[in-house]
Formats: C-alpha cells, structure tokens, sequence
C-alpha cells in the first residue's frame, strides 16, 4: 500500500543568492505557498565572485533541495528559472529517488515516477578553475574513516586542510577533538537549515533520512572553489555502495550518497559545472570497513578522542552525549571491527567501561550486522554482514578475547568466517577514481 502525500503542489527550486559581504549562500524552495531557506556561510575570505564559485553554488543549490523536497515528496519537481540539460535533469531525478530510497521505504511511497518540469539548456560550458598549491580539502566527520584518509593524504600532500560543516554557532566535541588530535588547519562552513523542519509533525510534513553526505559534498566543493582547493578527498568505503535490504526487488540503501554511483555522477556535474581544475574523489573506494579499522588502529594517538556514537551528533545540544553510549547500531559496529586489531583492555577504556562486546544483552544488534537469525541490517553507516563476519572470526583469534561470551556465541550461530575471506577484505578491490599521486603507498592494483 502506497501512502498519500501532504500535497499534489510541485516542489519548486526558486533560486538562490550569493552575500558576498556576509560570505554566505541563501537557497530558496517551496512546495505551495510554503516557502523554505537554508543558509550556508563560509566567510567573506575568497573570490564570492568568480565564475567558480557561482558553478559550485548552483550545485550545491540542487543538492540541497532534498531536505525540502523530502517535507511533502510530490510527484513534479518545477525547476523554476534553473535550466538543467538532460544529463543533469537526469542526474537530479536519480539523486531524489535513490538518494530518498530508505526515505521512501519508511513512509510506504513509490518516488520511482518522478517528473522534472522546467527549462532545459544545451552543452553546459565549465566555469574554468586554477587552483592554488597542493591543498586538498578533506571533509572530516571524527571517525575512523575520515581520520584514516587526513592521516593518508597528509603525508605526500602537507598543504592539506580538514573541512568541517557545523550548525550556526555549534560544534560537535566528536568532531573537534580528533580534528584537534590531528593538527591540521580546518576550513570550517556553518549549515543553517529552516526552521521548519524541526517543525516536521506538527506541520504535518513527512519526516525520514536524506543523502546527508550528499550535501556536505556540495558544500565541500564550493568552499573548494572558494579556497581555491583543486581538490576533495571524500572517506566513502566500498561496502558503502551495497544495498541495506531489497525492498520489492528495489534496492534501499541508506549509504546512498557515500556509494560509487553518486561519487560518479558528482564528478560529472563537478567537471561539467566548473571544470578538470577542481577534482572529487573518495580515498576509501577500493577498501574494506575492515581494511579502514586495521590502518585505523595504528593511529594511537585517535583511540582516546574519537567517538563514532550516534548521540554524539544528536541536534539538540542538551541531548547530546559526551562519551560512547555503548549501545547503539554504530557503538557495536565500531567495537567489532576494531577488535581485531586493538588490544580487548584498549577498547574498553575507548567506550568508558561500556563496551559492546561485553554485554550479552547486545546480541540482537550484532546477530543485525552479521546478517543471523533474521535480525535486519541497521539503517546505518555501518559495513557490511561480510566485513562483520570477518572482523568476528579475526577478534576470536586474539588471545585477549579468548572466553568472551557473546564472540563465542555469535561465532557458533554464523558458523565461522575463513582466513582467505578475511585476507580478501584487507586488499583493495573494485573500481576508483583515486589518482596516483593521492593512492595509498603499495595498496592499489
């Protein structure tokens, strides 16, 4: 059964503005007489008037439709005054109805016959970018994905700088302290969303997950331009592509936006919309969760400031926490694959003393991961059954997790996982965009 939507009305792009003076992008929607604003400011350092700039913001102009789009998910988007040729209309209409698949799941609606209206333009010229020095930009969340690729790309590229997007006058600890850890300048961008989305029930709104990432890449690649950046360096694992469950023979996956083809088809809009100058790309395409924890795991110094807990980045300061919950789908999912490679006692003093694997009363999140007992793979950034599976059979190994209840019963109810599964998942395998001066020292094949 399909559910009805809040309104027939078209979504509708009505434009944006660039304050050169406040160094802030104003983008502007409607579904109706409902009219939304989301504010993105960067600071007034940089070229707000280059041509650059103006193809970035338009990006990231269409990008950030989603969260708007998503408040009544109507069957027409209008695209106003911005004319799209085919290939981006085409783009676009892919990017709403996957990017919204987990979305659409949760509120029983079929987005696959998504209609685009609105002005359509031939061969789109690239704006042209020069960039200045060998200074990539790393957008930085604080886990152990983001720390691994600043810690890879650091080492031949010392111009290198975190970017980090924040709400206005916000800042998440379980960002700050690994980006402090690293000592590396970030370039910092402020999100301000319209308040009406926290509104979202009493305004009668469909409410669900939108292609965060998504967004972060767009603002990643105009504070890129603003920077003069010539490069992106996204932290997008391979298992980020796979399907988090089937639903009708369609493929859902809450990871949308960190999989290949929305990598893909960024870095045609990127090099369509500005030009080869400017380049994006994920480090991680070609590796493994469990490949990640292991380099992960070298990096000391991260173990006592990182925190991947979902209630670390909980909206409403007063609710968030300060240390690990212990319990969540990814306090599990990091306890696991980092318990192959770091000693048992370690990883109890990274989670204060709740760590996963010691409580019995998690086995259904974990049975969740390792895909046993019928239990649904989470709706979140987590790996895949077989990297779980790996990183159980690899922890089991370790003499320091020798009698631990829940490994073992886990252990039993999967059936063991091989050493040739496990050896596979710490090489690099399919395809990637990474260029060679940025591949990882005798990784890529």
């Amino acid at each position: 059964m399909t559910a009805r939507r809040p309104t027939t009305d078209p979504f509708r792009y009505d434009g944006y503005r660039i304050d050169r003076r406040a160094g802030r992008l104003e983008c502007h929607y409607s579904v109706g007489p409902r009219r939304f604003t989301e504010r993105f400011t960067l600071g007034p350092a940089g070229d707000w008037g280059s041509p650059a700039v103006e193809a970035a913001a338009g990006l990231l102009f269409v990008l950030a439709g989603v969260s708007y789009y998503k408040t009544a998910a109507p069957p027409r988007v209008d695209l106003g005054d911005l004319a799209l040729t085919d290939e981006e209309r085409g783009q676009l209409t892919t990017y709403l109805v996957e990017g919204l698949g987990e979305f659409a799941h949760r509120n029983r609606l079929d987005l696959s016959g998504l209609e685009v209206t609105g002005p359509r333009r031939g061969v789109r010229r690239p704006a042209g970018f020069e960039p200045s020095g060998d200074r990539p930009l790393v957008p930085f969340g604080g886990g152990i994905d983001s720390v691994v690729t600043a810690e890879t790309v650091r080492r031949h590229h010392p111009g290198a700088s975190l970017f980090v997007v924040s709400p206005p006058g916000d800042r998440f600890e379980a960002i700050e302290r690994p980006a402090v850890a690293s000592g590396l300048p970030v370039v910092r961008a402020e999100r301000q969303i319209d308040p009406q989305l926290l509104r979202s029930e009493e305004l009668g709104f469909l409410n669900g997950h939108v292609p965060v990432t998504a967004i972060v890449s767009g603002v990643a690649v105009l504070a890129a331009a603003l920077g003069r950046h010539g490069v992106v360096v996204m932290s997008n694992e391979r298992s980020a592509s796979a399907a988090t469950l089937l639903d009708g023979g369609r493929s859902v996956n809450h990871q949308w936006s960190k999989g290949a083809v929305f990598e893909a088809g960024l870095r045609r809009a990127v090099a369509s919309a500005i030009g080869p100058g400017l380049e994006y790309f994920s480090l991680l395409r070609p590796y493994s969760e469990l490949w990640v924890a292991q380099r992960f795991a070298d990096l000391g110094r991260y173990l006592p400031v990182f925190r991947s807990c979902n209630r670390a980045f909980t909206q409403d300061p007063a609710r968030r926490l300060d240390h690990w919950c212990g319990r969540c789908d990814k306090c599990c999912f990091i306890d696991l694959v980092l318990a192959p490679f770091v000693a048992a006692e370690r990883l109890r003093q990274v989670f204060d003393g709740r760590e996963p694997l010691d409580d019995p009363t998690l086995a259904d999140r974990f049975r969740s991961l390792l895909d046993v007992g019928g239990e649904a793979k989470p709706f979140e950034c987590v790996g895949d059954a077989d990297e779980c599976r790996a990183a159980l059979a690899l922890a089991r190994q370790r003499p320091d997790r020798r009698g631990n209840r829940l490994l073992d019963q886990l252990a039993a109810e999967v059936g063991g996982t091989s050493e040739v599964d496990a050896g596979a998942l710490l090489r690099p395998a399919g395809a990637h965009w990474i260029p060679d001066r940025y591949a990882p020292e005798d990784q890529l094949v």
